[in-house]
Formats: structure tokens, C-alpha cells, sequence
């Protein structure tokens, strides 16, 4: 298939990032045109909801818990007073229990929701990627590999390709029996994300850059060293696909409406 093509783990990180995204952000969006957003004003509103949904990986398992260095590694880019602000209106509504030390999880009311808001996603990807089966099914087995390895690697001793914070915030993800293809397609690509949102965050503290300044970066030649660090930091899971292997699933996420 590669007819010779060589494609080395650290290029296709970064041709393979955008299409994650893309595959991801519709299905998020389906997910809220298709019920999310009327099954959220139920419960309360984004207000009550909006965390929930966003580390429904984590917190839809039973037990399943975010600690306070994984919820700042996932808002890194967001302001921290606003991000308090919201977690204690969710806490308010019952719907979040946060801890003296800053973890946090679902209540039985935030249960319900996430439990609910599963079955939309498995509704609305369904939909989505009808007649694409198998393509889904060879994403979610090559995905399955990559989530495989890296949380292999989470506790290794760091060598500048492993993951941190926001991904241990969302891995693995919780895949209950029975769990539709196209959530576990939708929440592998999700919790994937955060591998390279780690790697881009090392990349840019190691140029000597915040948060803050780096989004305020132009492009140029400092940004590229930064995304080509990105990927080199990234492309650690990739090496578990064949070359071929690599290809078919830029083809796949490709070939998927969205």
C-alpha cells in the first residue's frame, strides 16, 4: 500500500494531528446538536455540566477520579480563576464532588448524566459514520494499540517522549461492555488528543515559553521549532504501526465524514 513511502513516526505525528482533530471536534459537535445540549439543559446547563462531558472518560468509570495537577494540565490555557469559578458552580449543582486536596469526581447525579450522555454519542456517531463500519472498526483497533503503549509508558522514567498530566487526567478512557464503536472511536481520539497536548506543552517550556506566551506566538521560525519538537515528543505511540499501518489510518480518518 505504502508503495515505498516512508513516513517516520515524528512526520506522521504531525500529519496525523489535524485529523484526529477534525474526526474528533465533529463528533463532539454532533454529539451536542444531536441531544447533548437539551440532555445538558436538563441537568442544569453548561454551567452544571460542561466538566463533566469534557473528563467524561475519566469520570463516567465508577471511582473514577481527576486530580488536581491533571485539571490544571488540561486547562492549561485557560484562565485559573474563571476555571474555579466554573468547577464550584458545578460542585453547587451537585453534580461534581471536589476534595480538600482538589481531586474531584462524579456525584450519583453526575453519574446519571454522563451515563446518559454516552447513549447520544452512541446515537449520533452511529449516524455520523454510518456505512463506514469497517473503517471505524480498523481506527478504533489501531488507536486501541497507540492508548496501549503510551499508558505503558506513563510511569517509565521520563526520555522526552512521554506523556504527563493531562493524559493521566484522561486514560484510559472507560470502555464498558457493550460500549458502540463509534464511542470508543470518538473517546480513543479524545484521550489521544491530550498525549500530544503533553508533548507540545514540554516542547514549548523547554523553548522557554508559558502559556501564555506561546499562543500569543507568531508564526514563524520559533513557532515550527516548537511544532516540530511537538511532534518528535509525540511520536513515541506511532512506532507500534507498520509504515502501512500509519498510511491506512491517515486514509481512514481521512475518508470519515466530519
Amino acid at each position: 500500500m505504502s508503495d515505498g513511502v516512508e513516513l517516520p513516526p515524528h512526520q506522521f505525528a504531525g500529519l496525523v494531528a489535524p485529523a484526529v482533530d477534525r474526526i474528533f471536534v465533529a463528533g463532539m459537535l454532533a454529539g451536542r446538536d444531536g441531544g447533548g445540549a437539551e440532555l445538558a439543559q436538563r441537568y442544569g446547563g453548561q454551567a452544571a455540566t460542561a466538566f463533566l462531558v469534557e473528563f467524561r472518560t475519566r469520570l463516567a468509570a465508577p471511582g473514577g477520579t481527576v486530580d488536581a495537577a491533571g485539571f490544571a494540565a488540561v486547562n492549561r490555557y485557560r484562565d485559573p480563576a474563571v476555571c474555579k469559578r466554573a468547577m464550584d458552580k458545578q460542585v453547587a449543582h451537585g453534580m461534581i464532588h471536589r476534595r480538600a486536596d482538589g481531586a474531584f469526581s462524579a456525584t450519583e447525579r453526575g453519574s446519571a448524566f454522563l451515563a446518559e450522555i454516552y447513549q447520544v454519542h452512541a446515537e449520533v456517531t452511529e449516524e455520523l459514520w454510518a456505512g463506514h463500519d469497517d473503517r471505524v472498526l480498523r481506527l478504533v483497533e489501531a488507536l486501541g494499540r497507540l492508548l496501549a503503549y503510551t499508558l505503558v509508558t506513563v510511569d517509565e522514567a521520563d526520555d522526552g517522549t512521554a506523556p504527563s498530566a493531562a493524559f493521566r487526567a484522561m486514560a484510559p478512557p472507560y470502555e464498558p461492555d457493550g460500549t458502540p464503536p463509534g464511542v470508543l472511536l470518538l473517546n480513543r481520539l479524545g484521550t489521544l488528543r491530550y498525549h500530544r497536548a503533553d508533548a507540545h506543552a514540554a516542547a514549548w517550556t523547554a523553548a522557554g515559553h508559558t502559556a501564555t506566551s506561546v499562543q500569543a506566538l507568531p508564526d514563524g521560525p520559533e513557532r515550527l521549532a516548537i511544532e516540530q519538537e511537538t511532534d518528535r515528543r509525540a511520536a513515541g505511540p506511532y512506532t507500534v504501526l507498520a509504515p502501512d499501518e500509519r498510511l491506512a489510518v491517515l486514509a481512514d480518518l481521512a475518508a470519515l465524514p466530519g
